[in-house]
């Protein structure tokens, strides 16, 4: 699976309406995750992380994949290792409950 950064991605980017779960599981269920599983992820990951956080995973989630071929694709043990490099334990932290809560494990 190699959809959660470009979910999270694309919540950088809210328009005035769109709260940040509803980005991260839209962006989520366009790479192929059921609804169930994206609303979960985008659900807890609202709620565990600030919307500068999660600014800063897309950020260093595009970066890390940005000479690969295929840029748009990110693995979830890409995503969570990309996450334990970051400087602020809390972002790790929440991606890990996230895929391990909601099913989306490599």
């Amino acid at each position: 699976m190699r959809l959660l950064a470009m979910a999270l991605i694309g919540a950088t980017t809210l328009t005035a309406c769109a709260a940040p779960a509803t980005r991260i599981s839209a962006g989520l269920q366009r790479y192929g995750l059921d609804e169930p599983r994206s609303d979960c992820v985008g659900g807890r990951l609202q709620n565990d992380l600030s919307l500068g956080q999660l600014q800063q995973l897309g950020r260093a989630a595009a970066a890390y994949r940005q000479e690969d071929s295929d840029p748009t694709k990110l693995t979830v043990s890409d995503l969570v290792r990309v996450a334990g490099e970051m400087k602020d334990p809390a972002i790790a932290l929440a991606v890990g409950k996230a895929a391990a809560g909601c099913g989306v494990l490599p």
